[in-house]
């Protein structure tokens, strides 16, 4: 099935308005991009920036058993939070994270534009143009669209990859781990890693119109 090209895309994002991060922790193995461990119950962390002023209600960060974590949740909206953090990627290919579905959008498929919502989704953005916005590899945890399946938006500098789909693990902490790196090039045709201008999530319900509700945490860039 060829991928088709969806109305809503990682280039909306504005890098301009982001600050710049930096290594909160780093060992021979990993650098630290957010674990919030220093953020604020209850609101969102200074470093993340919305896409829109009306996303101040979506996310927030939550604790559980010390954990903390940031919690997305959307009423009919489709706003991103982003990070802007640069690293090596070619010393760190691999990114890790943590994420929970606590909710997934009615009736939700990301393969139709009128129902392009997900619990649960991350990206990894590299600048590319200040009109179109940045390049980006986009993970997500689909209800319907089958593990491996690669979608494509904004003229392809948006691609997608399905890392988890249905309802099996909702409610539950899953670890991801993905190779970056690899997936630019794929995607992308690029033989050199290009250095990543950040992170960013989207927990998204405005297509169906109905709710979606997910957690992040522990996002690491790895050596391997």
């Amino acid at each position: 099935m060829c991928p088709i090209r969806i109305r809503r895309t990682a280039a909306g994002l504005a890098l301009a308005g982001l600050v710049t991060g930096s290594a909160l922790a780093q060992s021979p193995d990993c650098v630290v991009i957010e674990d919030f461990s220093a953020a604020t119950v209850g609101q969102l962390p200074p470093e993340w920036k919305l896409r829109k002023e009306a996303g101040k209600g979506v996310y927030g960060v939550r604790e559980e058993g010390g954990l903390r974590f940031l919690r997305g949740v959307s009423e009919g909206l489709g706003i991103q939070a982003a990070r802007a953090f640069e690293w090596d990627l070619a010393k760190y290919p691999v990114l890790t994270w943590s994420w929970r579905p606590q909710q997934f959008p009615q009736g939700a498929d990301e393969r139709r534009s009128a129902t392009n919502d997900s619990a649960l989704a991350v990206y990894v953005m590299v600048p590319y143009s200040k009109i179109q916005g940045p390049k980006a590899v986009k993970y997500i945890w689909s209800e319907r669209v089958p593990v491996g399946e690669r979608l494509s938006s904004n003229n392809g500098l948006t691609q997608v990859r399905v890392l988890r789909t249905g309802r099996d693990g909702a409610g539950q902490w899953q670890d991801e781990r993905v190779n970056a790196r690899d997936d630019f090039r794929s995607f992308f045709n690029e033989a050199q890693p290009p250095r990543p201008a950040g992170i960013a999530v989207l927990t998204d319900a405005d297509d169906t119109r109905s709710t979606a509700a997910g957690d992040y945490a522990n996002f690491r860039a790895c050596s391997s």
